[in-house]
């Protein structure tokens, strides 16, 4: 199958798209006209940096540049999460707290996947191991975001109950055990939806890109299972 190349013609059109969302939220004064352009500005700077770094790692592979590649987009994850709590912890922790569950659940799990599940040989190579820890990543960085979101909010708005059962003697662990129960749930919903729709009302990215790059179907929907899989235990 020859897969059909775009021009920057194409994407041009495609940008019209939005170009007219922008305006349309310009005329119905929603603000986010100029947020608008430079998010589809950052995605395609973004998009075209990282296909060079790829096709740099693709013909030199090694260890020690995956390795920074991978850090890196823990960072970005990391400071995204801070950013889109509305109260955030207060100093390190504010950075701290996504970073340490991002890095221990993607890396974990997509060694996992490399060197178990897919063995791929060596277990770095770059054409798997970045897009698998992309996804995983920033799939995520969307439900610890939600649920650290959920949980600081929650946490200031009952505050005086929290005092309360900490004067009464309760473990700080016993007094936001149900905020903890509530935040992990909201984190979880986005994941277990898509599980739910996947197929039916959408196609997945991965299995979409994988079947117009020519792959049998039947082997894209098997890695799709695989990454949702994959996204499902990384954000529990």
């Amino acid at each position: 199958m020859t897969i059909i190349s775009l021009t920057p013609l194409d994407l041009s059109i495609a940008a019209v798209l939005v170009i007219a969302l922008s305006l349309l939220s310009m005329r119905m004064k929603l603000g986010l006209s100029r947020q608008i352009i430079i998010a589809g500005l950052r995605t395609t700077v973004q998009l075209l940096l990282i296909g060079l770094v790829l096709k740099s790692l693709f013909a030199y592979m090694h260890l020690g540049w995956i390795t920074f590649i991978a850090i890196f987009m823990l960072t970005v994850a990391s400071r995204e999460v801070m950013n889109r709590q509305k109260r955030r912890f207060a100093g390190w922790w504010g950075f701290g707290v996504g970073t340490i569950s991002m890095s221990v659940s993607s890396f974990s799990i997509t060694v996992l996947a490399l060197t178990v599940i897919i063995n791929i040989k060596p277990w770095y190579e770059p054409r798997y191991a970045i897009p698998l820890l992309g996804m995983v990543l920033g799939n995520t960085m969307s439900g610890i975001s939600i649920g650290l979101d959920r949980l600081t909010q929650t946490a200031y708005e009952q505050r005086a109950i929290i005092e309360a059962r900490l004067t009464l003697g309760q473990e700080w662990k016993e007094a936001i055990e149900n905020i903890r129960r509530e935040s992990t749930r909201s984190g979880m919903i986005p994941i277990i939806n898509s599980m739910t729709v996947a197929g039916l009302v959408s196609l997945p990215g991965m299995m979409t890109g994988q079947i117009l790059a020519g792959n049998p179907p039947m082997e894209a929907v098997k890695y799709q299972i695989l990454i949702m899989f994959l996204i499902a235990g990384g954000t529990g």
